[in-house]
């Protein structure tokens, strides 16, 4: 029952903002996403245990607030072509999807964790470094602070710690640096986590979820 669901949020979202790309609007959903419940405690799974990231995703849909996330990372189609490129895609089935002649050669190949993408998965043993750019669609002059929830044994860094706006479609970047700390348990395969970006207004939440490799 969710691909209806959602599919009809989609479809409300870009009814109400007719400029946003496709991406903006999965990203105004995943952001804006419920983590509690209506009784405002954790989301349960099929034991009644609180879920993780593997079943709740970003969490449960929020249409109003998707209406109004604050901010979205948005991806241009060109944008895939280093991804696809990345994740050993070759030129010609790159091609097709691109409807152009495409070589990986001439392309700056990205790893899969670089794409704009509204959330992290990331499959950790060196310190790695990613950059995520946000779009302001919310107030013009508006200020964003980082909220961190680290996923255990992981380090993560933001550089900047505060992002500024004077203007609607306003583009800033920042950077997350994730690193595992000596209190990493040595038998867990994942942990999980988040990152908010806060202003006054606006929440703008992506889940963390990390593989130890």
């Amino acid at each position: 029952m969710a691909c209806p669901h959602l599919s009809g949020i989609a479809a409300l979202l870009k009814s109400s903002h007719p400029d946003w790309s496709p991406a903006a609007i999965k990203s105004a959903i995943m952001t804006s996403a419920d983590t509690l419940n209506l009784e405002h405690t954790p989301i349960v799974d099929e034991r009644n245990q609180p879920a993780d990231l593997f079943a709740t995703g970003s969490g449960h849909v929020n249409p109003s607030r998707a209406n109004d996330p604050g901010l979205v990372y948005d991806i241009e189609p060109d944008d895939y072509i280093p991804y696809l490129c990345g994740l050993g895609y070759s030129n010609r089935e790159i091609g097709y999807l691109a409807q152009r002649t495409i070589k990986c050669s001439e392309t700056s190949s990205i790893p899969e964790a670089q794409l704009n993408y509204p959330s992290f998965s990331i499959a950790l043993g060196s310190s790695q470094t990613f950059t995520r750019t946000v779009t302001n669609v919310g107030e013009a002059y508006s200020s964003y602070d980082v909220m961190v929830t680290a996923p255990e044994g992981v380090s993560v860094t933001i550089q900047p710690n505060k992002l500024n706006f004077s203007e609607i479609n306003q583009k800033e970047t920042y950077s997350v640096a994730f690193s595992r700390t000596d209190s990493a348990d040595k038998t867990a395969d994942y942990a999980q986590g988040s990152l908010a970006w806060v202003s006054a207004k606006h929440i703008v939440r992506s889940p963390i979820l990390v593989k130890f490799v």
